[in-house]
């Protein structure tokens, strides 16, 4: 099978059509690069939902703050290329900014609200509008039939199929579960900022997070008590700064009070090890 590149959203477009009239159903997995093991379960999962796999290659300007890591995040096109040729990717995107912002950053916005205001939102102002922004402007030119995103970036995916729903955009969004290390910690693409110290110490996240969950499956129901067990687990770690430790519905992100058999709860934090900031988040109900 040959993996075909383009740039172009003309190339993109010609590409989908001769796999549609070859009878495939397109599916898409949108990454910013730099690909690691939990990328390619994604590509995995998508080809055994759709059969023709496009993956987009795109470091989207828009979901960076200004003091974020815009200019270090990582760009291995190489390496990505290779990765996605050995997954049996059938088409790369790998668009410039002017390709998909041909009237400059500022033009036309798409914003979730609600959702995209609480936890990464209000720790990254306007984040969620260029995710949501950016993921419809894929979702345009690729008219996908299915998505796979990653569950480890939970409130994203959230946000997604809000907007999915909301604006009637026909394609089926699949949430694949997180990918980790054996000592648990889960894959990301900044995991390679960590110095062997952050790497060792980033591993809290995971272990908050298992107690957490251990604490509701032996009978907790008081979710600022789980709160408590996040946040006390990992500030235990000097070296380890707690952004926030939320224990939230599952559906909506809404704050939850009580955990009861009839609410399905997940655990979400967010915290900088050294320079670099990580999430994860695990489900406590199911």
């Amino acid at each position: 099978m040959r993996l075909e590149v383009v740039e172009s959203v003309a190339d993109v477009r010609r590409a989908v059509a001769e796999a549609r009239a070859g009878g495939r159903v397109v599916g898409l997995v949108p990454t910013m690069g730099a690909l690691h093991a939990g990328h390619i379960r994604l590509i995995e999962r998508c080809r055994d939902e759709a059969g023709w796999v496009a993956v987009s290659i795109f470091v989207n300007p828009t979901q960076f703050g200004p003091n974020e890591d815009l200019t270090r995040y990582p760009r291995t096109l190489d390496d990505d290329l290779a990765r996605c040729r050995d997954a049996g990717v059938d088409l790369v995107w790998a668009p410039t900014p002017s390709t998909v912002y041909p009237s400059g950053p500022n033009s036309t916005w798409v914003e979730v609200p609600v959702l995209s205001d609480i936890l990464e939102g209000a720790s990254r102002p306007g984040h969620f509008r260029g995710v949501a922004t950016v993921v419809l402007k894929l979702f345009e030119v690729v008219r996908p039939d299915l998505a796979v995103f990653g569950q480890k970036d939970y409130q994203q995916q959230l946000v997604i199929r809000r907007m999915v729903a909301d604006l009637h955009i026909p394609v089926r969004i699949v949430t694949e579960p997180t990918v980790r290390e054996p000592d648990g910690l889960a894959l990301s693409s900044r995991n390679r900022y960590l110095s062997p110290d952050e790497r060792g110490s980033a591993t809290i996240l995971h272990g908050a997070l298992a107690r957490a969950r251990d604490a509701v499956r032996g009978g907790e129901t008081s979710a600022n008590r789980v709160r408590q067990i996040l946040r006390n687990t990992i500030e235990s770690t000097g070296s380890v700064r707690l952004d926030y430790a939320e224990v939230a519905d599952a559906d909506t992100l809404e704050s939850l009070e009580r955990l009861d058999p009839h609410t399905r709860a997940v655990a979400l934090v967010a915290a900088r090890v050294g320079s670099t900031r990580l999430i994860d988040n695990l489900s406590l109900t199911d």
